[in-house]
């Protein structure tokens, strides 16, 4: 009796706390009405974006590379790989990502990561979330790709540690977003080949030392908020896994499918 009691009294604090949020999310919507995360008109849920600008938005899903989880152009067997990760596997494990990087998206991940819109950081987290349910269900520990504390302190805030911790929020899992450092300042990738991208990041990672037990071992999700031909991400993985890293997938808010530059 007293079990069936104990049950009783859970659900009935679980409905009420439920109750509250709900009552509390209605408050707080009808003061501060939900915006279109780009283009600020109203919606009718936080996080979300207006049909006009969802219209823009190519979200990434299956037929897919089961590795680096670019989009196929047809229809493919699931576990497929695509081309470049049969001959020559990244270091990383997989990668997911939400968007396409293109010009429906493109002003919208740019004024998150330059012009102070970490109010988006929430909505991005639930796509993460969704592009990446596969790599976070088992997951032991979200992290995020490092700032220069010279480019952190300039700009704020790292935008990929504001992704992993809202991924890690959303999926109720620890999050450490300091878990690797850069200790060099490496020069803006933009413009680089995937060649030059690669040599640029060599060695620009280590994993702080205050946080090498959490990675012997630990299933790792890095969160990213662009791959672009993943040199960034593959140097972090590979620095991971030294370290004793028993896997490490990537996810990232948006991908570029066709870069101009590929040699």
């Amino acid at each position: 009796m007293k079990t069936l009691e104990d049950t009783t009294q859970g659900r009935q604090w679980r409905q009420a706390v439920r109750a509250l949020r709900d009552w509390r999310g209605r408050v707080l919507n009808l003061l501060l009405p939900p915006r279109c995360l780009a283009c600020g008109t109203d919606v009718e849920a936080p996080g979300t974006l207006c049909p006009a600008c969802w219209s823009r938005v190519t979200f990434i899903g299956p037929p897919l590379c089961a590795c680096c989880g670019r989009p196929f152009d047809y229809a493919a067997p699931d576990r497929s790989l695509c081309g470049a990760c049969i001959a020559a596997p990244p270091r990383f494990d997989r990668c997911r990502s939400a968007l396409v990087y293109d010009e429906g998206s493109r002003g919208l991940v740019l004024a998150f990561k330059h012009a102070d819109r970490t109010d988006v950081a929430e909505g991005f987290g639930a796509w993460l979330a969704r592009a990446g349910a596969e790599l976070l269900a088992d997951a032991d520990l979200v992290a995020a790709v490092p700032l220069h504390r010279w480019r952190l302190f300039a700009r704020r805030y790292n935008q990929a540690a504001l992704l992993a911790l809202a991924v890690a929020r959303r999926c109720g899992l620890p999050a450490c977003p300091d878990l690797l450092l850069r200790r060099r300042r490496t020069p803006s990738q933009g413009g680089l080949s995937r060649s030059g991208r690669a040599r640029n990041v060599a060695g620009a990672f280590a994993v702080r030392a205050t946080c090498r037990e959490r990675v012997r071992g630990a299933r790792i999700v890095l969160l990213d908020d662009v791959f672009t031909t993943g040199a960034t991400v593959e140097e972090c993985a590979r620095v991971l896994k030294r370290a004793g890293a028993a896997r490490v997938d990537v996810l990232t808010l948006a991908r570029v499918v066709r870069p101009v530059d590929v040699s």
